[in-house]
């Protein structure tokens, strides 16, 4: 199967300040992400501006995916739309360690985007920054409903940690 994400840079390696626009959309199974937070229906949309310099190509733009998952406080399921920002280094002899190689002329997408939405996928999203959460003792949704329940006090063991976040700058 062909790789949709291999950009040939022949002709952007002859001239050191051309440009090529590459768009395009793949599906997660072509990058070999297999992860549930992810809309199997949802493909990958990937813009961006591959620019030649004297010692490789520089690669700008942004990487852009639905994701899913669910409140790590309140436990409400939620959908998302996630944009990255990638700016790459791509050459043919690596002189910088964090340069992606060329290859035969030409440059390979798909671990710059695999690595970008990896690492950038939300572990715990919420679903608003205000969200209250589940009463730890009923288990009440407390953006719907008070539940009356007696407020907790917090444990005494953690009070030396707590009198240092209350001198932490904001």
């Amino acid at each position: 199967m062909r790789n949709p994400l291999l950009v040939n840079a022949l002709e952007l390696l002859r001239r050191p300040g051309t440009h090529k626009d590459v768009e395009l959309a793949v599906a997660p199974s072509v990058l070999g992400i297999d992860d549930r937070r992810l809309l199997p229906e949802s493909d990958i949309d990937v813009r961006v501006l591959c620019e030649s310099l004297s010692d490789g190509i520089v690669v700008e733009g942004r990487v852009q995916l639905d994701f899913r998952g669910e409140c790590r406080r309140c436990l409400t399921p939620l959908t998302g739309t996630l944009s990255i920002e990638v700016h790459e280094l791509y050459q043919v002899a690596i002189t910088d360690p964090d340069a992606f190689p060329i290859e035969n002329d030409q440059i390979d997408l798909a671990t710059m985007v695999r690595e970008s939405v990896l690492l950038d996928l939300p572990n715990a999203p919420v679903c608003r920054a205000d969200c209250a959460g589940l009463c730890p003792v009923c288990g009440a949704d407390r953006n719907t409903l008070r539940c009356g329940c007696p407020a907790t006090s917090p444990d005494p063991r953690w009070a030396a940690l707590d009198a240092l976040r209350e001198q932490l700058p904001e």
